[in-house]
């Protein structure tokens, strides 16, 4: 179907030097004489009624309600936080006032020709606002944007329909693939960790003793049982506030930043005590976080310095390989999570009180290290797995991000490959991009600051 794509038979300049020559019979418009951006309509949590309605915010959904705003389908675009977002749905929504909406009251246009042409659009950079970032209306309103003829959008939508959605089953495979291999994964790490498998074997242990904690079960015999405040100390990340923030400076950890962001706050602040420093090669332990992503055990592994935020804690004192170490925390973690959310995603936060009288088996060090050596090759060959998964991944967003802008722009003619298409996909047509990472900027409260005590 793509393989045979061509260009247009004729076309013509389009004026505009970035965009190049459009098909002979389109027109080029801005942005305004198309559409119409609607501001969303402010709902707080606390006055939402129970109901199917879908709440958007700037990211996408975020809640229900049981009345809407907008009529289906519909187009919603973030004007404050993911600003420049678009996103699709064909249902009536609540858009909120942190976005804008789009339905066919405010254009004569199709409007899944439309979502695809503005995803294309990139008005993400469309800002003026440098203290809050936002998308303002009247910069949108000035882009340029290839106008086909109604017939011809609905080729268009018909055509990335079935091309999205064939990219979104991919994707959800390997996605599926991704969670399979995490999983398995974490039963590797918890059976050698809980000394179910002997690194020197393969095998179970010998002999055995009970825990008499319900998560490790039996133990092997010469193993130690111990909890984790006797084996570490855990110290408290300092609690910044976003006017110690800066552009430049010391950079301050935050959670993200443990996940391999590198969108870092600094601070100039010159009155933070040297315990708040972490330097390569510490031990960090994320107490607040969504279940499998943040919340947990991580080695500092950036080649340069940082300040401590308040939502991590710094482990002092051990005396067991760090490497070895890692893993079982690692362990820990699903338990806790497991405790703390029976399994299902969500928020998952520890205190220090709790993180400290969990219970945990030892084995000897000489143990330890050929545990951690055994894990550091399992864990090996699986990431080489989920890094050829997250490759394809992105691969194939590439390619559907520039076949949607070689078609909204007329490179290619899909009329005839559209002609004999199903008008809609069976499914909801999925946003372009991935979530916007998780930002902790929230200040912790003195009584929150006190819980992790």
């Amino acid at each position: 179907m793509i393989s045979n794509l061509k260009p247009y038979p004729r076309y013509k300049p389009s004026g505009v030097d970035w965009l190049g020559d459009v098909p002979e019979h389109w027109e080029v418009k801005r942005l305004k004489r198309i559409c119409f951006f609607i501001y969303g309509d402010s709902l707080p949590v606390e006055l939402r009624r129970v109901g199917n309605i879908s709440v958007y915010g700037s990211n996408g959904p975020v809640g229900y309600h049981d009345a809407a705003n907008t009529l289906a389908p519909c187009i919603i675009v973030g004007r404050k936080g993911s600003f420049g977002k678009v996103r699709y749905s064909k249902k009536p929504v609540f858009a909120i006032d942190t976005t804008y909406y789009i339905d066919k009251r405010y254009t004569s246009n199709n409007l899944n020709w439309l979502y695809y042409a503005l995803s294309w659009l990139r008005l993400d950079g469309a800002s003026r606002d440098s203290a809050v970032p936002g998308l303002d209306r009247e910069e949108a309103y000035a882009r340029i944007l290839p106008l086909p003829p109604h017939d011809e959008q609905k080729y268009i939508n018909n055509f990335l329909n079935v091309i999205s959605s064939k990219i979104n089953r991919f994707i959800r495979k390997r996605r599926r693939l991704i969670e399979l291999l995490n999983e398995y994964k974490q039963a590797i790490i918890n059976q050698y960790v809980t000394g179910k498998i002997d690194p020197r074997t393969g095998k179970p242990y010998p002999r055995y003793k009970p825990s008499g904690v319900d998560w490790l079960g039996d133990v092997p015999e010469h193993w130690d049982i111990k909890k984790l405040k006797q084996i570490t100390r855990f110290q408290n990340g300092f609690a910044f506030k976003p006017s110690d923030w800066e552009h430049e400076g010391v950079p301050i950890i935050r959670i993200q930043n443990l996940n391999g962001s590198r969108n870092f706050n600094y601070t100039k602040r010159t009155d933070i005590p040297s315990i708040f420093l972490v330097k390569p090669g510490d031990l960090l332990f994320s107490w607040s976080g969504n279940r499998g992503t943040s919340f947990g055990s991580y080695i500092w592994d950036r080649d340069f310095p940082g300040y401590l935020n308040q939502h991590i804690f710094k482990l002092h004192g051990y005396t067991c390989n760090k490497t070895y170490f890692v893993f079982l925390l690692r362990s820990v973690t699903r338990y806790i999570e497991d405790e703390k959310t029976h399994g299902i995603i969500g928020l998952v936060h520890v205190t220090k009180p709790e993180l400290g009288s969990t219970t945990v088996a030892l084995p000897p060090i000489l143990e330890q290290e050929e545990i951690a050596e055994r894990l550091m090759g399992e864990s090996n060959r699986i990431d080489a797995a989920l890094a050829s998964a997250q490759r394809e991944i992105a691969l194939i967003r590439e390619f559907r991000t520039r076949l949607i802008a070689d078609v909204v722009t007329g490179k290619v003619d899909v009329r005839k490959a559209a002609k004999n298409l199903p008008e809609e996909p069976e499914e909801e047509i999925e946003p372009m991009e991935e979530e916007a990472e998780p930002e902790d900027t929230t200040e912790v409260s003195e009584d929150k600051e006190a819980a992790v005590e």
